[in-house]
């Protein structure tokens, strides 16, 4: 099962610090869209939060009265939350959909739906733990990542993306699951994140600028940008 390269320590292994210096960029993105959205919560939860530095960022710039919960399947990850855990941000070592009782003002997948085997199931299920859900969907399909393929089977093997979108499909498979999409932009991590290949340093500039022209054929063609959802 693809859960395996998360329980049994190989996704530790390709990736030691489960992405954590990401984090602070992420939390910005997730920050922008509750304030352009006007939400004011208390009580944010996160299923699949990796080493739990997205949590920790947010702990430390949205107002006191906010808890923070997050859920992890992989032992070797939740270790690493253990470092974060505070007064208002606890870690569990459990899949949400265990808690029956878990319910939030927002429950975030960030950067989670590409990586379940039945994610139609997982968005279902997730619909009902919270009243606002907030998503971050890497965008893998594009004309670049199809003509090479090379980029599509490496993320699948190093860090384990085994379903592939594009913004309208990623749109499509949440109104397919119920929800009611509220909000959504796209999000420029190769762009504003530190390059990871030579490859994606040569190609920070053509997609500013095709992206400065049109948003849409710049992500479509040159790939690059995920989606940040907010969804009821």
């Amino acid at each position: 099962m693809a859960e395996k390269m998360y329980t049994q320590g190989e996704y530790l292994d390709k990736n030691p610090d489960w992405h954590v210096e990401d984090s602070p960029w992420k939390a910005e993105q997730i920050l922008k869209i509750i304030e352009k959205n006007n939400l004011r919560p208390s009580s944010i939860c996160e299923v699949g939060c990796g080493g739990g530095e997205i949590l920790n960022c947010l702990y430390r710039k949205m107002p006191s009265n906010v808890s923070f919960v997050g859920y992890e399947i992989s032992p070797q990850a939740f270790e690493l939350c253990q470092r974060r855990k505070i007064d208002r941000l606890q870690f569990y070592l459990k899949n949400l959909f265990d808690d029956a009782e878990a319910y939030f003002d927002i429950v975030m997948a960030i950067d989670v739906v590409e990586h379940v085997e039945d994610y139609f199931n997982f968005l279902r299920n997730l619909r009902i733990r919270g009243r606002y859900k907030i998503f971050h969907i890497p965008l893998d399909l594009s004309v670049q990542t199809v003509l090479r393929s090379s980029p599509l089977l490496r993320g699948r093997r190093l860090v384990g993306h085994i379903h592939y979108f594009t913004k309208e499909t990623a749109l499509a498979a949440l109104v397919d699951t119920g929800y009611e999409v509220l909000d959504f932009f796209y999000t420029a991590g190769s762009v504003e994140l530190p390059s990871k290949s030579l490859y994606s340093s040569l190609a920070k500039w053509p997609r500013k600028i095709l992206y400065h022209l049109n948003e849409d054929v710049s992500v479509r063609i040159l790939g690059g940008y995920s989606l940040m959802v907010l969804a009821k």
